[in-house]
């Protein structure tokens, strides 16, 4: 048998392939459910060695922005999802009129690819969101600024992510370069006292399901930690935050994940900063912490099979991020973890090192939420060589 098959091998008894579009890690770590799920995963990958085309058998490498491209590694898949919101409009179009099923649809996926879509969408549904413009000019901008004071966040309306394509600015003059290449994404600084986020999952049936609401903590624009269930948050404000993302999934129709991440107010309240239609970081605890983790859960939603229970398996789970340092060699310090704390869960990406580059995830799963911080953080920090002992 050919060791890198030309089509995918489906397994016996009917079941379908799911491929998916990008390599990265998230569609790395759907490869497990997939295989206890019993079906057979694909991955349109960018490179050979990528971090999908570790665990997947049938990875073929291509360019997910042509549309020739997509289309011969779609026509061999029974349903398509994505492993990020990159992937360009008339490629959507041309997997939509070619009749392949996608799960998030085109229509559902541009509310997470334009911000200034998603923008205007929220305040159509009456979801609470900062106050934002669209700045097509430095009049624009100095008019927002005078309105909502000064500083002001702005970001570039698609192709932004972790942090990049998002500026605080003093005025016209930050965004100059940004308002050379079109219009600007607006809001004013929101005054918060966390950030949380809403993971939801739901069929093309239109079964939906949540886990609970997590707190996400943030360096330097990127999530280095997530608690679930986000701390002595009040239960009105968790069913007001799950019940805005339950309903922005049907408003929507997402099918699949949906992330909502949000900012708590200092009033008790929470508008929504962004979103996201595919596996989220925010959701990474529920692979060890959940009867069913995001994984799983999503290649049920996109092969609209019944969703799992969402139910966590312990009072706490805290994920911390694992960011490449400056020591390339790994194995030695992951072997150092398995023997110090044989309860931690490590979750590699099989990428390599750079500085700021998420490279794993480790999951420690509880009751004592200080220790268990201070279990993933201090296994992340090896890892990443913030600290040696």
């Amino acid at each position: 048998m050919d060791a890198t098959p030309s089509t995918p091998l489906r397994a016996p008894g009917g079941f379908p392939v799911v491929g998916i579009i990008g390599g990265g890690q998230l569609a790395r770590m759907c490869a497990g459910p997939a295989i206890e799920l019993g079906i057979t995963l694909a991955v349109l990958a960018e490179e050979a060695d990528g971090s999908a085309a570790q665990a997947v058998r049938w990875a073929p490498v291509g360019d997910y922005r042509d549309p020739a491209t997509v289309l011969a590694f779609a026509r061999e898949c029974d349903v398509i999802t994505f492993d990020h919101e990159h992937v360009p409009a008339p490629v959507l179009a041309a997997l939509a009129d070619a009749g392949i099923p996608m799960h998030p649809s085109p229509a559902a996926l541009v509310y997470a690819q334009d911000k200034l879509a998603m923008r205007a969408r929220l305040g159509e549904l009456g979801i609470p969101c900062p106050r934002w413009q669209a700045a097509q000019s430095a009049e624009d901008v100095a008019a927002f600024g005078a309105e909502v004071g000064w500083p002001v966040i702005a970001k570039v309306p698609t192709g932004g992510y972790d942090g990049k394509g998002v500026l605080v600015i003093d005025g016209p003059a930050d965004v100059a370069e940004w308002l050379e290449r079109g219009p600007v994404l607006l809001e004013e600084r929101v005054d918060f006292v966390r950030e949380l986020a809403v993971l939801i999952a739901r069929s093309p049936s239109g079964q939906a399901a949540a886990w609970p609401v997590v707190e996400t903590i943030q360096q330097d624009g990127i999530c280095v930690e997530v608690q679930a269930p986000a701390e002595g948050l009040a239960d009105e404000l968790a069913a007001e935050a799950t019940l805005a993302g339950l309903r922005l999934a049907g408003e929507l129709a997402v099918t699949g994940v949906l992330a909502v991440e949000i900012f708590q107010t200092l009033d008790g309240g929470f508008v929504v900063n962004e979103l996201a239609m595919r596996p989220h970081n925010s959701g990474h605890w529920s692979m060890d912490g959940a009867v069913t983790g995001q994984f799983e859960q999503h290649l049920r939603a996109v092969l609209d099979l019944p969703l799992g229970a969402p139910t966590p398996l312990a009072p706490v789970t805290v994920m911390a991020n694992v960011l490449g340092g400056d020591y390339p060699q790994l194995y030695p310090a992951y072997r150092h973890l398995l023997a110090r704390d044989p309860g931690l869960r490590m979750h590699m990406y099989g990428k390599g090192v750079r500085p700021g580059r998420k490279i794993g995830h480790v999951n420690v799963v509880g009751a004592d939420r200080a220790q268990l911080s201070e279990r993933a953080r201090h296994a992340a920090d090896y890892l990443s060589g913030v600290i040696t002992e």
